[in-house]
């Protein structure tokens, strides 16, 4: 099931609006199984400027690996390096497993993402 407060990218990231502008951003369940056991997670460094669509690291599985992209603009305020130790916790819960937390300028930069049913079709369109 794809959480109907969460808005996403064509590329399988989830972005979550937190307080204080703050946007959470993980991968969808759809990417996680599509990419198998999850090996390794490489994140940014606190402090870098993102542009919507830029490659912000890497996640590796058994099958393959893949560049993380930024969903919308920002600046990193936090990384949840934990998944760095225990990449699992990405397939275990795909949804709580967040990757970054950006600070946004204008949240409604949101609204320019795919909601949970626009998502669920571009992931079917994919499988």
């Amino acid at each position: 099931m794809v959480p109907s407060d969460l808005r996403y990218t064509s590329d399988h990231e989830w972005a979550r609006l937190e307080s204080d502008n703050l946007v959470s951003v993980g991968v969808t369940d759809f990417a996680q199984d599509a990419l198998g056991d999850i090996t390794f997670v490489e994140l940014p460094q606190v402090g870098d400027r993102l542009s919507a669509g830029d490659a912000f690291g890497v996640i590796e599985s058994v099958k393959t690996f893949s560049d993380l992209y930024a969903p919308v603009d920002g600046e990193v305020v936090e990384c949840n390096f934990d998944l760095e130790g225990a990449p699992e916790g990405i397939n275990e819960d795909p949804y709580g497993a967040w990757l970054i937390k950006l600070r946004v300028e204008d949240p409604s930069v949101l609204d320019g993402l795919m909601d949970a049913e626009t998502y669920t079709q571009h992931a079917l369109g994919e499988s």
